[in-house]
């Protein structure tokens, strides 16, 4: 598996997998899949924030992705970043995410980060425990803060001091 800076050309395989999570999971809170135009915004506005966008592949083939950006915006938080990532389906629990989250790590330690946080479903145990084994911690539970296929979930914020 290689890790890289994600390219423009690869928005298209971002969005697959982006959308398979929306339409099959509760590990991103979006009710209906998103164009590429949404993908390619969201792109944009990391790479000029100066935060990576990386991805997995195999075999020429994208099969994950990860990123992370600002928490908040207000400049005491400025060493503070939230990661993102989402595997696709036929490669969840073969290290993929984990390897996006190490490389993530290890690129928010070299622009000087101090903490990374992670928002996860509370109920994506592989999720939680993946990022467990990393090191994050998990440091609040919020009920029934979102919405998804007729039901309420909870929101479990994980973190790692860098």
């Amino acid at each position: 598996m290689d890790l890289r800076d994600a390219e423009r050309a690869d928005l298209p395989r971002i969005l697959a997998i982006f959308n398979e999570v929306v339409v099959n999971s509760t590990a991103i809170y979006f009710h209906a899949p998103v164009d590429l135009a949404n993908r390619e915004a969201w792109f944009a506005a990391r790479i000029a924030a100066g935060y990576p966008v990386i991805v997995a592949a195999k075999g020429g083939e994208v099969v994950g992705f990860g990123s992370f950006g600002d928490w908040r915006a207000a400049p005491g938080y400025a060493f503070t970043v939230e990661h993102t990532v989402h595997v696709r389906a036929d490669s969840r629990r073969h290290g993929v995410g984990r390897a996006i989250v190490e490389d993530l790590i290890s690129r928010a330690r070299a622009m000087d980060k101090h903490v990374m946080l992670g928002g996860v479903d509370a109920a994506n145990a592989a999720s939680l425990a993946m990022h467990v084994n990393l090191g994050f911690e998990p440091v609040a539970h919020f009920r029934e803060v979102g919405r998804k296929f007729d039901r309420w979930l909870d929101l479990t914020f994980v973190q790692k001091v860098l």
